[in-house]
Formats: C-alpha cells, structure tokens, sequence
C-alpha cells in the first residue's frame, strides 16, 4: 500500500513540492491507482486481440436472440469483384470497400479471408480455442483488477473526488469544452483535479462501459444463461449481448485513442511522470507579488 499522506487528502491538499527544474509538483496518483492503472492498460490490449480472435471466427453482428444470417447488423468478409477479391462490410443495407484494412488479409503474400488481419488479434493464427483461453483468463484479470480499484476509491475517497464534477465545473462546462478544443490545459491551482470533462468521460468508463462490457461478456454464456436467464433477456437475447460486447470494445478504444492523444499534446513527459512516479506538474513556482502561470 501507498504510505504517502496524499492517500486521503482532497485534490486541491494533496501534498506539493519543487522539482529540480523550478516546477511545482503534486503526488496526484497513490501507488493504487497507478498499479491498476497499468495492470487495465496491459489487460484491455490482450482482451481487444483475443476478442477480434474470437471474432473472426464469426465475423458478424445481429440484433435479438438468434443469428439472422441473411440480415446481419454488421458483417465483414470479402466478395470476388470484376476478376479479384475485395475486402468489404456491410452495415445494414450500406456496403464499404475496405480492401487492404478489413475482410481480407495477406499472410505470406497469399489472400486470406479474415475480418480483422493477424497483426491485431492473438494469436495471429487464426485459432478460436487459444483465443477463447486468453480472452476468458484475461476478463477475470480485468473484474479483479477493476473491483480492487471500485473498493479503493470508495473507501479511500479517490472515486468521489477524481471522478464526481464540483458544482463551479458543471457551471462551466462551456468554458472547458470551449479550452479543449483551443487545446489550453491549466495549470496551478486549477490543474490540482481533473476537469469536468475528464471526471465525466471516467465516470462513464468506469461505471458506465466497462460494466456493460463485462455484462454482455457473461450474458454470452451458456453455462451463465442457464444460471441467470434474465441477463441475456436484459440486453434483448445473446446475439443482441454479442453486439453491445461489440460496441462497448469499440468504444473503449476510441476512449483509449482520444486518450493518448490529449496525453501526447498536454504533456507526455508531465503525463506519464504523474502516472508512473505519483508526481504531477502544475506549473512553475509563483515568484512573491505575482500569479501563478
């Protein structure tokens, strides 16, 4: 455990100090919260490349409890157009060429039909059984490690205070959208909690998505349906369960990108400083008589 007095401190007491470079710096993140940060980093990345595993071996998506093969939601293949193989998927009515990125893939210089190529996906072979075992060993990796985070917010305090927006955020809410967008990140007194987009965003990941994830996972089940026949009933039968696993991935990723792309341009250093050492950069130190920049 953390031993650090910033363990149940408020964002805006959390204990400070100058670094060598003439910065003030915040312990931002307890040991906890950094090691389950990395662990869920390490665990989505196995579970997104055995879950398109898994998926290749069915590469569509239907909505209610059985598959309707001849009307997917989504499917990704490859058809024979004008004397050569393309890859393309289909939304709906919609058809989309996506030769060279989905439903057809090169191994070794020869065309092979795969929904996903096997530089995404573990393992690159097409193998549904090892997919199948990594997936499952690593979804319980992702519960134990989520439900250690849940427990350690709750009582440490860091849920509510990382993740609950302050009524003067709410009331500003257009101001932050409006520095997102212009790409201005605050510093000083400001930069001591997330801001309300960051603390809405991880609210909806954390109690939101990822519980949707996990349940559609389980309402997959045989073993589960049979247990709790309501769950898959909850999401409108398997199939319907499979699709929303489905959404909930690409969400994630999409949450992931954004991420790392707002990490990149407000400070990788400062960023992956305050996640991997608990000390996080708030600016430089305030000479007498003037502002805080």
């Amino acid at each position: 455990m953390d031993a650090s007095p910033a363990l149940n401190a408020p964002d805006k007491a959390a204990p400070e100090r100058v670094g060598r470079n003439g910065r003030r710096l915040i312990y931002r993140h307890p040991l906890v919260i950094r090691l389950t940060h990395w662990i869920n980093a390490a665990v989505l990345l196995v579970l997104l490349m055995s879950g398109l595993q898994i998926f290749n071996a069915h590469p569509a998506l239907y909505w209610g409890s059985v598959s309707t093969f001849d009307t997917p939601a989504l499917a990704i293949t490859s058809e024979e157009t004008g004397g050569s193989n393309r890859g393309v998927v289909y939304l709906g009515d919609r058809k989309f060429d996506t030769t060279g990125v989905l439903g057809l893939s090169k191994d070794n210089g020869i065309e092979t039909d795969r929904a996903f190529p096997s530089w995404v996906t573990l393992p690159a072979t097409q193998d549904l059984a090892t997919g199948r075992r990594w997936h499952f060993l690593f979804a319980w990796f992702l519960v134990i490690n989520g439900a250690i985070y849940l427990i350690y917010g709750l009582f440490s305090g860091q849920l509510r205070r990382r993740l609950i927006p302050e009524g003067d955020q709410i009331r500003d809410f257009g101001g932050s959208v409006k520095e997102h967008l212009l790409l201005k990140f605050p510093e000083g007194e400001e930069a001591k909690r997330y801001n309300v987009i960051q603390k809405l965003t991880y609210l909806g990941v954390v109690l939101i998505l990822l519980p949707a994830m996990v349940l559609a996972g389980l309402a997959m089940s045989p073993g589960v349906d049979a247990a709790w026949p309501w769950l898959p009933e909850l999401f409108g039968g398997r199939q319907s369960a499979r699709t929303v696993h489905f959404i909930a991935a690409g969400l994630l990723v999409l949450f992931v990108v954004v991420h790392l792309a707002l990490v990149l341009v407000s400070g990788v250093v400062n960023n992956l400083r305050g996640m991997i050492t608990g000390w996080f950069s708030i600016g430089k130190v305030r000479p007498a008589g003037e502002e805080a920049r």
